[in-house]
């Protein structure tokens, strides 16, 4: 079940980048330029966020449930952490991504709530773009030891 979940939460990270990466473009560009909110810029920002969701529970399972990492790390929490590879799935990749995500749900309440469009886009280019950066620090990528390939089974 392990190389299941991990490829599917490799393989969905792609479609979070860009419906973060499209909610922020459309945040900063409506923000800077001016203009109105329209049900596209929310829509982005719902796709973003509830991807996001998805992410997250298949992150939870494979933290909690279905991972070797994990499993072993909690088993030995000292030598876990001095473990570069395995501290970062531990800590640093749990952490960035919840930060992140809680940014993402933050920037859509708080766009929802605003009463202009102006404002609208403005807190949305600012949540959004900030929990894509967190997003983008705590991914995997391929190169430091703790590294994943850019497409799994690659």
């Amino acid at each position: 079940m392990h190389p299941l979940v991990l490829t599917v939460h490799s393989l969905i990270r792609w479609f979070i980048i860009l419906l973060g990466a499209v909610a922020a473009v459309r945040g900063i560009a409506g923000w800077l330029g001016g203009k109105p909110w329209f049900p596209g810029d929310d829509r982005a920002g719902a796709l973003f966020v509830i991807g996001l969701d998805i992410q997250l529970l298949l992150g939870l399972l494979l933290y909690f449930v279905v991972s070797p990492v994990t499993t072993m790390a909690f088993g030995n929490m000292g030598t876990a952490m001095g473990n570069g590879a395995i501290r970062f799935f531990l800590v640093e990749h749990l952490i960035l991504m919840v930060a992140g995500i809680a940014l993402a749900h933050v920037g859509r309440a708080l766009g929802r709530r605003a009463t202009d469009s102006a404002a609208k886009h403005r807190r949305s280019a600012i949540f959004f773009t900030l929990a894509l950066v967190l997003i983008l620090l705590g991914t995997p990528w391929p190169g430091p030891a703790w590294g994943r390939p850019l497409i799994p089974g690659l």
